[in-house]
């Protein structure tokens, strides 16, 4: 990258947003002659464009990492879709066309693996996403992440720009949302274990635990995002994942983290939905272009992500 350099983050507050800064700021992983600014809500309303663009005036960034969305938990989502649509739609122009209008050329965005389609074969590649509807329950915010992706070729084969976009499988890690009802799924059952480790009561655990997750630590993507806004140079889309080989299920999970913070007690789970049983996700064109990366191992994230919850339980989202 050519000097100055100055990357704005959007959603600089939320999971991803403090991962980045913490690599940036606590392991060396901002390079000479780079500025770093995260964004949170508090700064701008992205679904309005005339703060959307002041904010990008203020700044005047060369390089855009966006991960600002309206998200919440599944029940609202079923409840909401359209709303959940159109800020979602909103936010994204505003971001990428405020880019392309100040000459930004390089913007990374962030979509979710929630946009693959429902009725597939696994594992899901790259080249899959717009292959069918996705999940009935959270329509409106899938297919407004897609479209970020459509944006992207259109901006690229207009006007040659290099807006892409990366797709996380289920991340976690500090600063997630804790939150038992809506949070990430294992960062809800870390709050969970713990206040049934407080309260001497069993732990509830919904669903059979058969469901299979690719979970990344947060800091392992964080420094991946930085290596594609730094080196990757395809449109299309590529996913941040662990290997098939890394799925657990969910009592995989549930059991480690009771062995992690502890819990003794007993665990049983209800009858509640199970949601989607695998989501199996390639990273066959990641390793094609990083092979040497290598993942934090899940039993290390799974223990900072807990010590982190416990150190900070007065400021975590929960």
């Amino acid at each position: 990258m050519g000097s100055p350099v100055r990357i704005l983050v959007t959603g600089g507050s939320g999971l991803l947003g403090k991962a980045i800064e913490h690599v940036v700021t606590k392991q060396g992983g901002a390079r000479d002659g780079e500025e770093w600014i995260f964004l949170s809500s508090k700064d701008a309303n992205l679904t309005d464009l005339a703060q959307t663009r002041a904010i990008f005036e203020k700044h005047r960034p060369t390089h855009v990492i966006h991960l600002a969305a309206k998200v919440g938990g599944l029940y609202l989502h079923m409840k909401e879709n359209l709303q959940f649509w159109r800020d979602n739609i909103r936010i994204n122009d505003n971001v990428l066309h405020t880019a392309h209008e100040m000459n930004i050329n390089r913007v990374v965005s962030c979509l979710s693996s929630c946009i693959f389609p429902d009725k597939t074969t696994y594992p899901i590649d790259e080249t899959m996403i717009h292959n069918g509807p996705p999940h009935e329950s959270n329509y409106g915010y899938s297919y407004a992440k897609r479209m970020i992706d459509v944006q992207n070729r259109g901006y690229r084969s207009q006007y040659g720009r290099k807006y892409t976009a990366v797709i996380p499988t289920n991340v976690f890690g500090p600063y997630d949302n804790f939150n038992k009802e809506n949070g990430h799924v294992l960062s809800a059952l870390i709050n969970k274990t713990h206040t049934a480790k407080v309260e001497g009561s069993p732990l509830q655990v919904w669903g059979s635990g058969k469901p299979l997750r690719q979970f990344i630590y947060s800091l392992d993507i964080a420094r991946l995002i930085i290596w594609v806004l730094r080196e990757y140079e395809e449109v299309s889309p590529i996913i941040l994942s662990v290997g098939e080989d890394d799925e657990i299920s969910i009592k995989e999970a549930v059991e480690k983290i009771a062995e992690t913070l502890e819990f003794k007690g007993e665990i049983y789970d209800t009858t509640k939905s199970d949601g989607q049983i695998k989501k199996t996700a390639s990273n066959a064109k990641l390793r094609s272009l990083l092979p040497d990366f290598e993942f934090t191992p899940f039993p290390q994230a799974l223990k900072e992500t807990c010590d982190w919850f416990l150190n900070n339980y007065d400021i975590a989202r929960r």
